[in-house]
């Protein structure tokens, strides 16, 4: 039998000036359609942010190409496996902002990244400062609602927000006044989200803001299921979760059991357009039931 093809799906950002993004978005499109790549690639004049998935040697192929590129060459990608069906087409634009936050305004970046953002920590770092500064250290989630529901760093803050244009309002609601002296660290799926976010927050008077270098994703690659994240990872790729060690149980419950579960499906009611948190045995007995009312 011929060996199986193995797909890998990528992500990465870089902050860096671009002159022309419209040129590097023309580079971007045209390279991942030769090599058949799906996904998504977001440039502005910040720089670019992409999530991507294909076949395992046109990924590298593609890696290659894009660090070939002065302001890209030490774009910090992050791995994980994928199936060849994780995104349903390729989509390359320029917009505003890398992350819709809605304040394009406040950010700055030079060739090094952002400018006045949070301290970078590395996991190990972040694991140092917790030894020190024990419980006054706070863990603020840089995600939404619906990602935060099914894993999260013990303890952490969990603003109440349904897209990143919530963030804003959130910070300046009054909510979290009582952080500002406290050491805060704001994580996030790969990184880029707690860029804008930190400067964002020390924006508004927080004080002592730091945010996870390489977000959860490099977090659960050093410590797994040994450190201090709880449960699954949300992903934006068609498995839409990820766990880093076997045997983990999500933090999500199923709205008809309760059972813990990362699966999230499509709202059973036909005007609620939402996804819901849902097991897998009673997704199947909700189908069962439609299927018996249909006919």
């Amino acid at each position: 039998m011929p060996p199986q093809t193995q797909h890998r799906i990528i992500l990465f950002y870089v902050f860096t000036p671009l002159a022309d993004p419209d040129a590097v978005r023309l580079w971007q499109l045209t390279l991942a359609r030769s090599l058949d790549l799906r996904g998504r690639v977001i440039l502005s004049e910040h720089g670019i942010n992409a999530t991507l998935g294909g076949e395992l040697g046109a990924i590298k192929q593609y890696v290659r190409g894009l660090k070939e590129y002065a302001p890209f060459k030490d774009a910090d990608i992050k791995w994980s496996q994928g199936t060849g069906d994780d995104f349903p087409r390729l989509s390359v634009k320029v917009r505003p902002e890398l992350v819709t936050f809605g304040r394009p305004e406040e950010i700055k970046v030079s060739q090094d990244g952002v400018l006045g953002g949070g301290e970078h920590l590395t996991p190990q770092q972040l694991h140092e400062l917790v030894a020190a500064r024990g419980e006054d250290v706070v863990f603020f989630d840089g995600r939404n609602t619906m990602e935060a529901a099914i894993g999260r760093f013990e303890g952490a803050v969990v603003p109440q927000v349904e897209t990143t244009r919530d963030f804003v309002a959130e910070l300046e609601s009054g909510r979290y006044d009582e952080l500002k002296d406290k050491p805060v660290v704001t994580y996030c799926t790969g990184g880029i989200r707690c860029e804008v976010l930190t400067v964002l927050m020390k924006n508004r008077g927080f004080q002592d803001v730091y945010q996870l270098d390489g977000g959860i994703v490099r977090y659960a690659e050093a410590f797994r299921d040994r450190g201090l994240w709880k449960g699954s990872l949300y992903t934006f790729d068609g498995t839409m979760h990820r766990e880093f060690a076997d045997g983990v149980q999500s933090l999500g419950c199923c709205i008809r059991c309760g059972e813990p579960t990362p699966r999230y499906v499509n709202c059973e009611v036909s005007t609620c357009r939402k996804m819901v948190l849902a097991c897998e045995n009673c997704e199947q007995e909700a189908e069962s039931l439609h299927a018996v009312h249909a006919d």
